[in-house]
């Protein structure tokens, strides 16, 4: 018989945050490249991400019957943010200084297309998926 004990709470490893430079363009007062700290989510907050970007469309030619698209582009851009501890992405003067509003619109006005597209990946990883959510979208469609 196996022993229960090692999966209860206080005995499993816990994730520690990770730190990781996104970008050489963003640079402490000795001109180095500032790491982010970036953590992991529980199943349960990625559950709820994944609901908020899932919408419910009719079937086309079926009455009262509905189908679940999920935006994976919005749904990683969230994650991305939800894992972001450091910077605070949530500051007001930090969306200011970008001109936006929101966490996600900050992250992907301070980011440029390929840094974006890293980190996004950088999370993925972070989270335990072992591929991208770009791979799995062009692995559905072949």
């Amino acid at each position: 018989m196996s022993n229960l004990s090692a999966f209860l709470s206080q005995n499993v490893v816990k994730v520690e945050n990770e730190k990781h430079v996104v970008s050489n363009r963003f640079l402490d007062l000795n001109k180095k490249p500032i790491k982010w700290e970036i953590k992991a989510v529980t199943s349960q907050e990625d559950e709820e991400l994944r609901k908020s970007c899932t919408k419910r469309l009719p079937i086309p030619g079926k009455k009262n019957q509905f189908t679940n698209e999920t935006d994976f582009n919005k749904y990683a851009g969230l994650l991305a943010v939800k894992c972001t501890v450091y910077p605070n992405l949530n500051d007001a003067e930090l969306q200011d200084s970008y001109g936006v509003m929101g966490a996600d619109a900050l992250l992907k006005k301070m980011l440029l297309p390929g840094e974006y597209a890293d980190y996004l990946e950088f999370v993925q990883k972070i989270n335990g998926f072992e591929q991208s959510f770009e791979e799995k979208v062009e692995e559905a469609k072949n």
